[in-house]
This record gives C-alpha cells, structure tokens and sequence, in this order.
C-alpha cells in the first residue's frame, strides 16, 4: 500500500503489509520491517533498518548522516527494532565511523520533535517526552524515562529505569533506578518510584535498591568505596548491578540533590 506521490527507491527492502502515505521517501538501502507505516512526508534514508509494525510520522527523518565534522561518506547505519515509533519531527542519525551503528531497541517511542545522535545506543521500551535531546554515544538502559525538554552530554550513560525530569540535563552517568530532577543539572533526587511501581517491581525488590541507593548516596562513601560495598552484597541483585554500573562510569555519576544526613529525597 504506497501512495503513487510517495518516493521508494529501487532496492529498497519492504516487508509484508508496509503502508507508505503521500509524499513520503524511502532510500535505496534502507529497509522496513513487516507492517510498518510512513505518514505522509515521513523519511527513512539509506542504511536504516526498521523491525516490525514501527511507525514514522509525518516530518521523522530516520538515518540522516551524522552531525558529526568527523564524518566521513562511509555506510554507517540506523538499526530499530519492533514496535518503534517515530513522532513528528524526530531525528535518528547514522553512526560516524565506518560500520558503526545507532541503535534503537524495541517499543522505543520517541515523541514529536526528539533526536537520537550518531552511536547511541537505546534500550528497549525507552520513552523520550517531546524535544528530548540526546547527544552521540549515548547509551540508555531499558524503561528508561525523558521528561520534555531534557537533554543527556555525549558519552553519557543511563541506568535502566531511571528517569530524567522536564528541562533537566545529564552531564555525568545517572544510575540505574534513580530520578533525576526537572530543571537541575546532573542532580539525582531519589528513586524513580512511580516507575518502577509500573515495571511490576514489588514491595521487597524495592526495598533492596533503596538499600543500594542508600549505600551510593546516603553512606558517605566516595564513589569507589560505594561501588566495592555495592559490589560486595551478593544478596542483593540491585546492589550488585548498581556496582557494576559505577564500575563502567567513564564520566563520574550524577551527585545527589540533598544533604546526605537528611530526608529530603523521595525514596
């Protein structure tokens, strides 16, 4: 089902039931997995692969080069999985090196007007709010969540389940299940709660990551006395994943937003 204005260039790999609207382009190389759907004006360009059943909406460009002065013409790629979508406006760019890639996971919904940059990598079920700003090799755990307007440095890594407020930018790694504030810069304000309620956790596995938060950012440990404690309680599968993410920390962590001795965080 292609619109007779929309543009398919020869060689382009189209799965079962793909709908491409009006006015809509889809590269040479570019490939589109069983069921997806191009609105009118949507554009998925050479070397980007999507999985099945995405959708592209109406202005979403997916595999444009990198804005990266770097780069050089070489085949680097865009690769999402299933169930991806792409609201209006978004960006996804190619990787900067030769046979890199960006990569999407699956159900990754990006909302109107957010940017994936060259080498990220994004895991599955991410949800990126509107105008979500992600810089090159970017690396974000799954069930992840980016309130509108925020925006992560390049290099920086995301724990899965962690959260990040409206307006708020991250500078440093931010730890898997933590919140990080609207409007702060690299501050982490307590345990991402509400959404790790909805992942399905329950009551005692979280009650074991606030007892690892509470070992990072309530012990007065510095961060390499924090990482071997984390790493050391066996018993707990949260301490120890917390650790070794601190252990993979290239950039220094997100510091806390409240005084260590007092309540302040939400928890």
């Amino acid at each position: 089902m292609i619109h007779p204005t929309a543009i398919v260039e020869s060689g382009a790999q189209l799965g079962a039931d793909v709908k491409i609207g009006p006015y809509a382009f889809v590269g040479a190389k570019a490939r589109l997995g069983d069921g997806c759907v191009l609105a009118p004006h949507a554009v998925v360009l050479d070397y980007a692969t999507l999985g099945a059943r995405c959708r592209v909406h109406s202005g979403a460009v997916v595999g444009d080069l990198p804005q990266d002065l770097s780069f050089q013409e070489a085949e680097t790629f865009v690769i999402a999985g299933d169930d991806c979508v792409f609201r209006e406006g978004v960006t996804v760019h190619r990787g900067t090196k030769p046979g890199s890639v960006t990569r999407l996971g699956n159900h990754v919904y990006m909302m109107a007007n957010s940017h994936v940059a060259h080498n990220c990598e994004v895991g599955n079920h991410v949800i990126m709010a509107n105008g979500t700003l992600l810089a090159g090799h970017v690396t974000v755990g799954e069930r992840c969540f980016f309130g509108g307007g925020s925006a992560v440095h390049q290099f920086c890594h995301v724990g899965r389940l962690a959260m990040i407020g409206a307006m708020g930018v991250i500078t440093k790694d931010l730890p898997p299940f933590c919140m990080s504030l609207t409007l702060e810069n690299s501050r982490v304000g307590g345990l991402n709660i509400v959404g790790l309620r909805r992942a399905g956790f329950t009551a005692e596995q979280r009650k074991q990551m606030k007892q690892a938060f509470g070992i990072l950012y309530r012990s007065g440990l510095n961060t390499t006395q924090a990482r071997e404690a984390l790493l050391a309680d066996t018993t707990n599968p949260f301490a120890v994943e917390m650790g070794e993410f601190l252990a993979r920390a290239k950039r220094g962590i997100c510091r806390p937003s409240f005084d260590i001795s007092g309540d302040s965080a939400d928890e």
